[in-house]
């Protein structure tokens, strides 16, 4: 696709091309409004239909739907260790070439797969971020959603290397009973029943997708974080052993224990949650955490695996995607309308022109470069018929562009008025309460005057408690407790205050 150096839906400036799949080109972009420093670079997935080879309408249909169902899984499953998707929309290349694309959030600390390779990802760094993984994997089942695709390639790091996040559901199962069931994913960490002749094995899970198949994936992913080295030789097949450079570590025979479970090919006698997989890795957790056996009882506390909040990220997603999946291949240039279309079209960043540029000399230049053609001038009695209508349109043109720079002056004085309300404090309540989303409190919870632990807790929300979010501050939520989840003596002094956000988890739409 024609896009480097290209402005998009005059927001994103594209600089280069990171990546190019099968049905899309991955590109890194600035975002020139964004609010949030953190988002300042964002990537841009477009949809390139013509990677394919053997391409007809249905086809072109099917990877349209495939493309929108990767933005609806990514707001069904938003969560701190999930990739955020950031906007969409439709537009042309350079070349006129219409396409759907998708803004994401862009990740600059690699993927865990490199940072295998590079050798600085310890154990426990590794089950720092297992813990991680755990977290968001455990979100997306719990809200419908069988990722297909767990590797260490899809599990990207921010900037600080503190958060990984869960990113490429691009074939990610959205409803149970989508069929039929398709060969996806790497055959390294790729489960069996991944396969259509699984169907034919016997076994009697094989005919419908399970979270199971996304533990089988994610075991085989902590082999590969834990030894530094991938299960090639278990392709397909149930993980026995670890590599000989790590057989002798505390850790070894409780890890191989569990991941021979995980992958096992029988899909019944595999960890059937997230939860029962890392109820199983306690053991190793403790040992790699202290370097000796520990027997002692885990705390509550870190019963279930906790997410980990990274700067800029927010629980409320963009408006949803709906892409036209309507539209016939044309015969010479397919998704190409004769007409003129809404959709937004790319812009040309502006480059000023270089020294070099400015220094070539008259006698290189042309003739209409330096003697420009003169245009014929008529009076107003001698304009022809042909342009009259012309000089009717422009006249129309500058009355529109008047009364929309009006608009504008208008809508201007609306937005400060707005931001002056809202900065202020005044009818906060009313102003905030249509974009106010509801959680439930997944531990009990201080509830404190303002956004920081530096104050003291007037209050406590506690665990099961159901929350209405009123407004969001650098990863902290301002609630209306709605209902508690167990009588309090004596009963609280007020229901509205600030919470950690990562002690909530959103309801999803």
């Amino acid at each position: 696709m024609s896009l480097e150096n290209c402005r998009l839906d005059k927001r994103y400036d594209l600089r280069q091309r990171l990546s190019r799949g099968s049905y899309a080109e991955i590109f890194v972009a600035e975002d020139k409004i964004a609010r949030q420093l953190a988002h300042k670079q964002v990537v841009v997935k477009a949809l390139n239909v013509f990677l394919q080879d053997d391409l007809d309408t249905d086809l072109e249909r099917t990877l349209v739907e495939n493309f929108q169902n990767e933005a609806v899984a990514l707001d069904r499953v938003r969560h701190p260790n999930i990739i955020s998707r950031l906007g969409h929309g439709t537009a042309r290349d350079l070349k006129g070439m219409m396409f759907h694309y998708l803004v994401l959030e862009y990740l600059e600390g690699g993927d865990l797969q490199q940072a295998t390779r590079a050798g600085w990802l310890t154990p426990d760094i590794a089950m720092k971020y297992v813990e991680q993984i755990c977290a968001g994997l455990r979100h997306a089942h719990r809200n419908g959603v069988i990722h297909r695709d767990i590797k260490p390639q899809n599990l990207l790091l921010t900037k600080d290397r503190e958060t990984v996040k869960i990113a490429d559901f691009g074939v990610a199962r959205i409803h149970l009973s989508d069929a039929p069931i398709t060969r996806v994913g790497t055959n390294i960490y790729a489960p069996p029943e991944h396969s259509p002749l699984y169907a034919g094995s016997g076994n009697a899970l094989a005919s419908e997708l399970t979270p199971a198949a996304d533990i089988y994936s994610l075991a085989k992913s902590i082999y590969t974080l834990m030894t530094g080295e991938s299960p090639r030789a278990y392709a397909n097949n149930t993980i026995t052993e670890l590599p000989i450079t790590v057989r002798d570590e505390n850790w070894a025979d409780e890890l191989i224990r569990v991941i021979r479970r995980a992958t096992d090919n029988d899909i019944a006698r595999r960890h059937q949650t997230v939860d029962e997989l890392w109820e199983d890795l306690s053991t190793v957790r403790n040992l790699v955490g202290s370097g000796e056996t520990i027997t002692r009882v885990r705390s509550k506390f870190t019963a279930l695996p906790q997410p980990h909040v990274s700067k800029g990220y927010s629980p409320l997603a963009p408006t949803k995607p709906r892409f036209d999946t309507s539209r016939d291949l044309r015969a010479k240039h397919p998704l190409i309308s004769v007409k003129k279309e809404l959709e937004m079209p790319v812009e040309v960043i502006y480059e000023p022109p270089t020294l070099s540029d400015l220094a070539v000399p008259p006698t290189q230049r042309t003739s209409n470069e330096i003697f420009p053609q003169e245009q014929p001038v008529f009076e107003q009695s001698e304009v022809p018929e042909a342009i009259a209508p012309i000089r009717k349109h422009r006249k129309f043109v500058r009355t529109a562009a008047a009364a929309l720079m009006l608009l504008a002056v208008f809508v201007g004085l609306l937005y400060g008025t707005h931001y002056y309300i809202t900065r202020s404090g005044i009818f906060s309540d009313t102003i905030r309460s249509f974009s106010a989303q509801t959680g439930i409190a997944n531990t009990d919870i201080n509830l404190r005057p303002e956004p920081s632990v530096r104050n003291e807790p007037f209050g406590v929300v506690t665990k099961d408690s159901r929350v209405r979010i009123l407004n969001e501050q650098d990863n902290w939520y301002q609630i209306d407790v709605i209902e508690q989840g167990r009588d309090r003596s004596p009963a609280p002094t007020s229901d509205r205050g600030w919470v950690n956000g990562r002690y909530i988890d959103i309801d999803q739409n």
